[in-house]
């Protein structure tokens, strides 16, 4: 019987529609415990490649026939062979195209919104890897915020839908993934902007972008304003975007806040964390939809795949943003953290411009899912 192929987009259909599947992952029980492709309506089992070797008559009767099963695998290999044995045994399965590496790769383009005088707003998600990458379109021009590594997938849409990139930011210096704006700057001509404090010890040339900046796309006037949010990075910048987005970068998500610590800076930066939080995002409109700059867990997708929701909807339900006592707010975000991202002072280091890994180090840098949040 044929192997059937399944890509990653294919599942990220699957994920966004709450769709049935059944994995199989063939990756050592560790790997599988830390990072796995994650959907409401998802089935697992995790057996080693290397105790399927023989033969899987062993697992036959723990692979449903009712619903579609995926073999996935880190790098593809093998899962082609043991969905191949599973074949060859009588049931119809599929394997991961390019295993938990294009998974980690993929992302999915959605319109999060119109602006007000025309143009539009789309966010990027990579779904296996919980980043969101945004693109502001007007008139024929186009802003870049939180680009990944992934560059060719932002200047393919960006020419698919007619327009060219001509401002690239990040909102701060990233530690969990390595960017991709200034790769999208130097391919487009458009200018890179880098929150200044954030920038100190950056190799390359790049536009200070700071509280109270405007910068302008297209012709119809969309005014993305600069709003300093210092406590994830010192220099962390928020951008509110035609008075209707508010894109926090990985100052606050939707179902937790960001965590000050991957500086080594945790006991200096909470107070400036809580001032974002408490006081500064407090003085903004609550009508403004957040758009962070990753997801945490699968439930923070909306119907449509998504990650957005109001600011007043946050300030009701998002526990980070309620406690009143400042000591338990210092322990929860100083206390309360989660293992460090992957590699994180080589991807800082990275996007700082000191170091020039190649493509196959970045996937490894990589590998995992982000860890910017607070538990």
């Amino acid at each position: 019987m044929a192997v059937n192929v399944m890509t990653s987009k294919e599942v990220t259909e699957k994920v966004i529609n709450k769709e049935e599947l059944f994995i199989l992952d063939v990756r050592n029980e560790s790997d599988f415990n830390d990072w796995k492709i994650e959907g409401e309506n998802f089935n697992y089992l995790n057996v080693p490649y290397f105790e399927l070797l023989d033969g899987v008559e062993e697992i036959i009767e723990k692979i449903p026939t009712d619903k579609e099963v995926l073999v996935v695998c880190a790098k593809e290999g093998s899962s082609v062979m043991v969905a191949e044995m599973l074949s060859e045994a009588g049931l119809t399965v599929a394997y991961l195209k390019g295993g938990m590496k294009a998974w980690s790769e993929h992302l999915e383009p959605v319109k999060v919104g119109d602006l007000n005088n025309g143009g539009e707003i789309y966010q990027f998600v990579r779904i296996g890897k919980g980043c969101l990458s945004y693109m502001v379109v007007s008139n024929g021009e186009a802003a870049l915020i939180d680009a990944t590594r992934m560059t060719d997938i932002y200047l393919d849409f960006a020419e698919s839908i007619g327009t060219k990139i001509t401002h690239v930011f990040d909102t701060h210096l990233h530690a969990d993934h390595i960017s991709g704006g200034r790769q999208i700057a130097e391919k487009t001509g458009a200018t890179y902007w880098l929150p200044p404090k954030d920038a100190t010890d950056v190799t390359f040339d790049y536009q200070p972008f700071e509280d109270g900046n405007d910068v302008k796309i297209g012709n119809t006037i969309i005014n993305i304003h600069a709003l300093y949010s210092p406590g994830h990075t010192i220099g962390s910048t928020s951008f509110v975007v035609d008075e209707k987005f508010l894109l926090s970068g990985d100052i606050l998500f939707i179902d937790s806040i960001g965590r000050p610590d991957l500086a080594g800076m945790a006991e200096d930066w909470v107070a400036d964390l809580r001032e974002t939080l408490y006081k500064r995002y407090k003085e903004l409109s609550e009508e403004l939809t957040v758009l962070p700059a990753h997801f945490m867990i699968i439930d923070e997708l909306n119907d449509d795949g998504s990650v957005a929701e109001k600011l007043g909807t946050l300030f009701a339900k998002n526990h980070g943003l309620n406690i009143e006592d400042e000591d338990d707010f210092r322990k929860m975000v100083t206390e309360n953290l989660p293992p460090q991202p992957n590699a994180y002072q080589e991807i800082r280091q990275t996007n700082m411009g000191k170091i020039n890994p190649d493509i196959d180090q970045q996937r490894e840098m990589e590998i995992g899912p982000n860890r910017c949040a607070v538990r």
